[in-house]
């Protein structure tokens, strides 16, 4: 398995980027972002498919799809991977930064986090979620549950959104979520989503490649909505729904610091940050994109390895 998803996607990943060149299909760059950022105004983007093709045609040989929460992931994988892809493609055909609206893409995303809850319900749903630290697991009933998974889902693929905004920083930051998704998937014994995460680490590395800075891809949303979508996925198949904020610390932070932002402007009219998200504010006082990217993945390491220690102290 480990050996076809990196032959698979590191075959693909040159003549993808051929084809990507020679559509111009180029990423156009806020002008109010940061000033050394403009010169990547035309990086290939939507490179995600380096990684997401491979993970969904291998999973066909590697997952057992006739399990009702393996063909849920698949699906949750293959709608958000859909709707960044339709709002990479309405940024390029635009030429500007802002493809589908909020609104839109808020819709979509709910749409998605539903339609992968109702084919969970064919099966089994618990609706009891265990909470680390006070180590007592809360059932929420039918109905919040409910609320709660599809919040769940859409915030974490905003989240990962938010922090796909330096080389590399979100691909690397993802490899080190799925390798604490695959820890605790193997201590569960839970196969489909150990392959999962295995098949993402392996061909987020390759991706990483062409990624890390100075980029000759971007993953566009079509990979970064995808990814906090099919964490989430993970985490409620896993039922460690609330050590997902371990799990994707990083991008809660990201998450906060835009929400600290906007606040703080609105009530103040100050900024707490130079730039949010908060990748912005380091690249400002003065820290290299190499620099924020050793510094977040460091971090997400550790937070990481401390979900790994809570779901050991609850088996």
């Amino acid at each position: 398995m480990i050996l076809s998803a990196l032959l698979m996607s590191f075959l693909l990943a040159p003549f993808y980027l051929k084809w990507l060149k020679n559509k111009q299909f180029g990423q156009f760059i806020r002008e109010d972002g940061p000033k050394a950022h403009l010169k990547k105004s035309g990086t290939p983007t939507m490179g995600a498919l380096i990684f997401l093709l491979p993970v969904v045609i291998l999973s066909c040989f590697f997952v057992d799809y006739t399990k009702i929460q393996n063909l849920a992931l698949l699906i949750l994988i293959l709608i958000f991977g859909f709707i960044g892809g339709v709002d990479d493609f309405a940024k390029i055909t635009k030429k500007q930064n802002e493809g589908l609206t909020s609104k839109q893409k808020i819709v979509l995303q709910f749409s998605g986090a539903a339609i992968f809850y109702l084919i969970l319900q064919v099966g089994n749903v618990d609706t009891n979620v265990y909470v680390p630290i006070v180590n007592q697991t809360i059932d929420l009933g039918s109905i919040l549950y409910t609320i709660f998974v599809m919040f769940l889902i859409v915030g974490a693929s905003n989240a990962t959104n938010l922090t796909d905004g330096l080389d590399g920083l979100l691909a690397g930051n993802a490899i080190v979520s799925f390798s604490a998704f695959a820890f605790i998937a193997h201590l569960q014994g839970n196969q489909t989503v150990f392959a999962f995460a295995i098949l993402f680490i392996v061909t987020l590395l390759v991706f990483l490649m062409f990624n890390f800075n100075p980029a000759k891809v971007f993953m566009g949303d079509t990979g970064s909505l995808a990814l906090g979508a099919v964490m989430a996925g993970m985490a409620i198949i896993l039922k460690v729904e609330v050590l997902l904020l371990f799990i994707g610390m990083i991008y809660v932070i990201e998450t906060l610091s835009v929400i600290m932002q906007v606040t703080s402007f609105k009530l103040t009219g100050k900024r707490i940050f130079k730039m949010s998200p908060i990748h912005h504010h380091f690249e400002l006082v003065g820290l290299s994109e190499k620099q924020v990217f050793s510094l977040f993945v460091i971090t997400q390491v550790l937070f990481s390895i401390v979900s790994v220690i809570l779901i050991m102290k609850m088996m």
